[in-house]
């Protein structure tokens, strides 16, 4: 069930609370210093990098979608334009990410988003029993079962990551 820490709450942990969804928060100090911010989660947190999520805005056909992919690899443009039905992708501008989302990057969570987009899953999710992605700021990673981030924010699932990165 879901740790209760009222200093914890984001956009993403009242949609989870919302929506009568199970969900275990696992806050960490951010360093600064760290660019790659869902890494630095996997690490500090001692979690499998192939279990913890990053979510990544894009731009197809004019418009913003979420992709979410492992942090252990990176994000396939081609293969996520064709999950959302289209021939190419592009990463979105990122402060059109942080306005569309309402969230700072590092700290985009796929949930509670200020305005909803479409949203596919790289389908590595399904291999496990819970995830981990963005609480909604850098420092607070979430976790929950795939099917219920599927569920909220309405994801198709695709291959869409490739490599290792």
């Amino acid at each position: 069930m879901a740790k209760k820490m009222a200093s914890q709450g984001t956009p993403a942990t009242a949609a989870l609370a919302a929506a009568g969804v199970p969900f275990v928060l696992h806050p960490y100090a951010h360093d600064p210093a760290v660019a790659s911010y869902g890494l630095e989660a996997a690490e500090v947190l001692g979690i499998e990098p192939a279990r913890v999520f990053k979510t990544l805005m894009v731009e197809v056909e004019g418009r913003l979608a979420v992709a979410i992919v492992p942090v252990s690899g990176n994000l396939d443009l081609k293969s996520a334009a064709a999950a959302l039905g289209s021939k190419k992708a592009a990463m979105a501008d990122p402060k059109a990410a942080e306005r569309r989302t309402g969230y700072v990057l590092g700290g985009i969570s796929p949930l509670g988003q200020r305005q909803s987009s479409p949203t596919v899953l790289d389908e590595s999710a399904l291999a496990y029993d819970t995830i981990l992605v963005s609480g909604g700021r850098r420092g607070l990673d979430i976790e929950l079962a795939p099917v219920d981030l599927i569920r909220l924010t309405q994801a198709v699932t695709a291959a869409i990551g490739s490599g290792k990165g």
